[in-house]
């Protein structure tokens, strides 16, 4: 299926991609600012490229808006990251 996911009650929920960048100095605050931090991302994977030197992170999520979307990461990590929206498409 291509498209917007389907909540339970039916709905749709839009997707985004979360893209955060920091710096290499900032890394270690990064990861720091997840400590305590209530989120249902806490404690899963993400893609990344801070072990290459890249320091850029992605997650995609299901959220109504750009605003719940970053709201799933700390302030920190939050005021450093993009909220694209995003759908699955068909390559021809």
């Amino acid at each position: 299926m291509f498209g917007p996911r389907v909540s339970a009650e039916g709905g749709s929920v839009p997707r985004f991609r979360l893209h955060h960048r920091h710096t290499p100095v900032e890394c270690p605050v990064a990861f720091a600012s997840w400590r305590g931090f209530a989120s249902p991302l806490r404690h899963g994977t993400a893609v990344g490229s801070c072990a290459r030197g890249g320091h850029e992170l992605w997650w995609d999520v299901d959220a109504v808006d750009a605003t719940a979307a970053l709201a799933l990461l700390p302030p920190f990590v939050a005021d450093r990251t993009d909220a694209t929206r995003v759908q699955d498409l068909p390559i021809p």
